[in-house]
């Protein structure tokens, strides 16, 4: 799968203060009847953005974003538990989100999300509280320099794995990672026959 690739990105930011927002959540189970990942976006965090008639919540945060200039989620700690569904990332993904930035983010979730096009962000604590307090702030996330930026000059340097490091600023998951060297892999062969 290819997506679009992430070298810096510069957005404001949607905050969801709430701690261990975990995956059904995001995307609940009724919703996981595709392989699909387009479309699910729709059905991103449905419970929180819509009543039990379908009718869009006016309370919801996530009713008035534009996914055009808020691709940055700032969550509370502990962000992805639950269960393993790789709907998850792609939903956030499809809603328009570009990065997760928490203090902390589940293990499965951030595997599922590098594989994906989403980068999940773990900040120290200081710079997730300021976030938190920022609904709505422009953040650069510069990922060949691994950092977040605020526009008064706060930054922090996060970490990621190097190869899903390169699979996102090369726009590919793994596979596609494999595919894209296969003339290397057929000449390797080829000296070995």
């Amino acid at each position: 799968m290819s997506f679009e690739p992430f070298t810096a990105l510069t957005s404001q930011t949607v905050v969801l203060a709430k701690d261990n927002i975990d995956t059904d959540q995001i995307i609940p189970a009724r919703f996981l009847t595709t392989t699909s990942r387009e479309g699910l976006g729709r059905s991103a965090f449905y419970d929180w953005r819509y009543d039990d008639q379908g009718r869009a919540r006016n309370s919801s945060t996530l009713n008035g974003v534009d996914p055009q200039t808020h691709k940055v989620l700032v969550a509370g700690a502990n962000f992805g538990c639950g269960s393993s569904r790789e709907h998850a990332p792609w939903a956030l993904y499809d809603f328009g989100f570009r990065a997760v930035i928490s203090s902390d983010i589940a293990d499965i979730f951030t595997s599922n999300a590098l594989k994906n096009g989403l980068l999940p962000v773990v900040v120290d604590a200081k710079t997730h509280q300021k976030l938190l307090q920022s609904p709505g702030a422009a953040v650069t996330i510069d990922l060949q320099t691994q950092t977040v930026r605020l526009p008064d000059g706060w930054q922090t340097v996060f970490e990621v794995e190097p190869f899903a490091r390169r699979c996102l600023l090369d726009g590919v998951d793994p596979l596609g990672h494999l595919l894209n060297q296969t003339s290397a892999i057929e000449a390797f062969e080829d000296g070995r026959s």
